[in-house]
């Protein structure tokens, strides 16, 4: 049998809209919980969550019910957590700079975009067979993308994940196909 992985980025809120650095208690307002309610999701044996506010928010409002997977967190900021890029930027200017830069630097307290993609990865290659949705933050899209696909680890800065978008994967451990960014259907 096929393991198929659908990974649902969560409804934009205020801290997605103002770029802030994930600190895991921000989650999605009113607007966004109503266009999430509006969308349908394929059947699935199994739903996983990021843990984090907008996720389990996300998720309810989909009308799924899911438990937590810690290996599902966030990429780790570190003590940027809350702030916005601008802000971290204009104290920390070289540092960002590096992280972004760098797959094997991590922000001051956090991990690097190396850790997440391997956490992810390790996740990934545990999935069984049949269909699973998880709700996952921005960053775990784009680690299991560059797991599943082999993809340098630069090219994690390079992926857009929209919200409330479909990224499919399917296959096995070791053989992925991908299907990108695909809109969820109106209910």
């Amino acid at each position: 049998m096929t393991s198929r992985l659908v990974l649902v980025p969560p409804a934009i809120g205020p801290a997605l809209r103002e770029a802030r650095f994930y600190d895991g208690s921000s989650s999605i307002d009113e607007a966004a919980a109503a266009r999430a309610a509006s969308v349908a999701l394929p059947e699935a044996a199994r739903v996983v969550l990021s843990p984090g506010a907008r996720c389990r928010d996300t998720a309810e409002a989909l009308g799924l019910r899911g438990a937590v997977a810690a290996e599902l967190a966030p990429l780790d900021a570190g003590r940027w957590r809350g702030r916005t890029p601008a802000e971290v930027g204009a104290a920390e200017g070289e540092a960002v700079a590096r992280w972004l830069a760098d797959p094997e630097y991590a922000a001051p307290g956090g991990e690097s975009v190396r850790d997440v993609c391997a956490r992810v990865g390790r996740w990934l290659e545990s999935v069984p067979d049949g269909r699973t949705v998880a709700v996952v933050e921005p960053e775990v899209v784009r680690a299991a993308v560059v797991h599943a696909l082999g993809l340098p680890l630069g090219t994690f800065w390079r992926l857009d994940v929209a919200p409330l978008t479909a990224t499919e994967l399917s296959g096995r451990a070791g053989r992925w196909n991908l299907r990108l960014g695909r809109p969820l259907a109106d209910a």
